[in-house]
């Protein structure tokens, strides 16, 4: 589900996981594992990045309301542990979006030091990226919605999570939600290209400065107890949240 390529001490950590890369507890385990062994295996920078035209679908809800509580409570834990390793990396992380990108993989860029996305090529059916999480019953949990807020403002953060807006590369772009918008094709060239600009600047400088810069956000995410799994999960079972999360399945599977 996680392809590893390597480019000396630039790493590319691509979801593969067709067809949307949806974030199943195993997609979550294995980008989790692949993002904090990475830089102890000789990578100085990592890109994550997804397909063409999908960067990820978010949550794989048809697997996850299989799970029992437990299971659910698992895979909370483990989400925040991911979210947790990018945001207090060692070494810079550079979400390459190749498309698409609501809810948890959007949730996955924000952590990152930096946001490269593909714009569409058809103006009238731009690639979206937002925190969708309210639109299908989900509580967007305080430790996100304080890392939104730390990327575009409080207030811009509070309304598009309320609303759980999707919005274009463009107002992305605009907004500060990601910092470069190019053609899919260049989209990891772009993030390499980022990564190694900042490899060259002289490294203990630059990571000091980086480690200072950051603090907050390895603040927030170095204790678990912050992300309350416990509540979340009993809102995930609650029945707002069941009865709007098996619309949606139903929904696309007629799509389908």
């Amino acid at each position: 589900m996680i392809e590893v390529k390597k480019r000396d001490v630039v790493w590319e950590l691509n979801m593969s996981r067709p067809p949307v890369n949806a974030i199943s507890p195993e997609l979550t385990s294995q980008l989790r594992d692949a993002v904090r062994r990475a830089p102890g295996e000789g990578a100085r920078a990592m890109i994550l990045s997804g397909q063409p035209n999908m960067f990820s679908a978010g949550l794989d809800v048809v697997t996850l309301l299989q799970l029992d509580r437990d299971g659910m409570l698992a895979f909370w834990r483990d989400f925040f542990d991911l979210m947790a390793a990018i945001a207090r990396s060692p070494v810079p992380a550079v979400a390459a979006i190749t498309g698409h990108s609501p809810a948890g993989g959007a949730v996955l860029s924000i952590f990152c030091d930096y946001r490269v996305m593909a714009a569409s090529i058809d103006p009238a059916k731009p690639f979206r990226i937002g925190l969708n999480e309210v639109q299908v019953g989900l509580t967007v949990p305080a430790v996100i919605q304080a890392a939104f807020g730390r990327l575009i403002g409080a207030y811009r953060a509070e309304r598009m999570m309320v609303q759980g807006a999707m919005i274009s590369g463009e107002d992305a772009l605009r907004i500060g939600m990601v910092d470069e918008l190019v053609p899919v094709s260049d989209v990891v060239g772009r993030a390499e290209a980022w990564c190694r600009a900042h490899l060259a600047l002289p490294p203990m400088a630059m990571s000091t400065t980086r480690r200072i810069a950051r603090a907050d956000l390895a603040d927030l995410m170095g204790d678990p107890a912050r992300f309350p799994a416990e509540d979340f999960v009993d809102s995930w079972f609650g029945e707002e949240t069941q009865s709007t999360l098996r619309a949606l399945v139903a929904k696309l599977k007629g799509k389908g």
